[in-house]
């Protein structure tokens, strides 16, 4: 049970590591906390992602109780084929840093139809008055909610969830949500840390290239490995 648990957490860990940073959502939290207090962007981004990662792995824990185990699992080794070969084509697209230029038009156009964009010299104003609200209100908070909706709706469907749903199926869903949690953490401090600057400077093309590697590789451990009945 112990080993299956690492299993689960090493491969989640990997994956969520590799399928998040310089996803959609990563350049959007970067993007965020250039213009907003970053510890509402970090909680609501990471917020979102938490509660995707666990939604994800309930349904992938119970599929097999509602399918052959047999065919989840081979479902499971199609998906991580098809995904290796997708990710390693987008690797050879040469669309460096479009994402980027994607997601930032369209928070720019979002704030833009908010009422135009926050200026600085207001930044710190705004600070100091949410620092003096109650704990609540700041929970509550129109930033965090904004950093969770756009996480939310923009990993619903993504490529990294359907992984999560069929590594969930197939490994044990504790690890899974474990490594999940943990890689989530790590991508979406460093994207709210780091900012723009560290978005700007992450190749998509190798990133994506070792992801491809990666689901290609879990997917042949998927298809050697025995189906536990």
């Amino acid at each position: 049970m112990g080993l299956s648990v690492l299993q689960g957490f090493t491969k989640s860990l990997a994956m969520t590591v590799l399928s998040e940073i310089g996803d959609k959502t990563f350049f959007a939290a970067a993007i965020l906390a250039m213009r907003h207090p970053r510890r509402y962007v970090l909680a609501g981004c990471l917020g979102a992602l938490i509660v995707m990662t666990i939604l994800s792995a309930v349904v992938g824990w119970a599929a097999p109780n509602l399918i052959p185990r047999q065919w989840t699992h081979h479902i499971t080794t199609l998906l991580f084929l098809g995904f290796g070969v997708w990710s390693l084509r987008d690797a050879f697209k040469e669309e460096e840093a479009e994402e980027l230029a994607e997601v930032e038009k369209e928070l720019n156009a979002d704030m833009k139809s908010n009422g135009g964009e926050i200026k600085e010299n207001n930044k710190d104003a705004d600070d100091l008055k949410k620092q003096n609200r109650p704990i609540l209100a700041q929970f509550f908070s129109p930033i965090l909610l904004k950093a969770f909706s756009i996480t939310f709706f923009g990993e619903w469907g993504d490529k990294s969830q359907i992984a999560t749903i069929g590594l969930a199926a197939d490994e044990n869903p504790l690890g899974v949500v474990l490594g999940g949690i943990l890689g989530q953490a790590l991508c979406t401090t460093a994207a709210v840390l780091g900012g723009k600057s560290l978005a700007k400077q992450i190749s998509e093309k190798i990133v994506a290239l070792s992801g491809g590697v990666l689901f290609i590789v879990f997917g042949i451990q998927s298809f050697l490995s025995t189906i536990d009945s």
